[in-house]
């Protein structure tokens, strides 16, 4: 297709955490990016990636979900999501099915209507609802702001994502590609490969701890035959008592974090990987401003 006819464009991915902004993002491409658990703030920083077909392309920014900042991690990550509202062409707004409207909620109405962006409202995990209760999401929400669209999805099923992708389009202007067509993310293969053992950790690992936790990338390198690449990583805690735990009785909770992320990614690289992970205490990290932007969460990167 000539460019004059194709759409392209930048889509931010906005919400509360923990209602599946990542899992879409992936869905939609076709591709792991954004890592995912179940635990809220799973999220930190905004992600890039590129959708493409024989219409355009769309550029999502998936985001960390909007929630009061308790630290200065938090309030870079609230400023990572509200900022990304200054670069788009659209925004989707990510909620769960329900009809209760909290301070978050109306928190995100303002931004979104002092944006002045098309939004699409997208109601997911409509697999775990009747379709009352999706009805019901719909009359709630279309009360509080004008939405281009109402989208309901379920990410995790891959339900009615094309009609998503529809909407999407719809509203993006015409223009060419800002990325090559093989192109899945702007994100560096380190940030990637860090956020993989974030996952694992996060998966495997407490309540508590999780928030606490942070992965450096120390070395990468392909060894000169190209059949593996070594890494070593560090996973960083708050506390000492945190330490024990990521490492676990005789290192097997540190070896069971390595072994599940080795997998992703190697499947990422399509290379063998030898995986190296050290655990090192940094203790109350997440209220140093230096420390966070150490650990790779520095606004003015943000500043595109």
């Amino acid at each position: 297709m000539e460019d004059s006819k194709l759409k392209s464009g930048f889509v931010a991915l906005i919400g509360r955490p923990n209602v599946g902004k990542s899992t879409l993002m992936n869905h939609l491409i076709g591709q792991k990016i954004a890592i995912t658990s179940r635990k809220p703030q799973t999220t930190r920083n905004r992600i890039q990636t590129i959708y493409n077909s024989d219409r355009g392309q769309i550029v999502f920014l998936d985001t960390p979900g909007i929630h009061k900042a308790k630290n200065k991690l938090g309030e870079y990550m609230v400023y990572a999501a509200e900022s990304s509202l200054k670069n788009v062409d659209a925004v989707m707004w990510l909620i769960e099915p329900g009809a209760y409207v909290g301070a978050a909620e109306q928190h995100i109405v303002q931004m979104l209507d002092k944006a002045g962006l098309p939004v699409i409202l997208v109601i997911n995990k409509i697999d775990k609802v009747k379709k009352d209760v999706v009805a019901e999401t719909i009359q709630t929400y279309g009360k509080f702001t004008r939405f281009e669209d109402i989208v309901a999805v379920s990410a995790k099923q891959s339900t009615n994502l094309d009609g998503l992708i529809d909407s999407l389009f719809s509203v993006l202007p015409y223009g060419p590609r800002f990325f090559d067509e093989d192109t899945v993310t702007d994100q560096p293969v380190r940030q990637v490969a860090a956020e993989m053992i974030r996952e694992k950790t996060l998966r495997s690992l407490g309540e508590e701890i999780p928030h606490g936790i942070a992965v450096v990338i120390d070395k990468m390198k392909e060894r000169p035959d190209g059949k593996i690449t070594d890494i070593e990583a560090t996973i960083i805690c708050e506390r000492d008592s945190h330490k024990g735990i990521v490492i676990g009785k005789q290192g097997r909770m540190l070896k069971k974090i390595g072994s599940e992320a080795r997998v992703d990614i190697e499947q990422m690289l399509e290379t063998k990987v030898n995986l190296k992970i050290w655990v090192k205490v940094r203790k109350d990290w997440r209220e140093s401003d230096i420390l966070v932007k150490n650990y790779g969460y520095d606004r003015s990167d943000l500043k595109q």
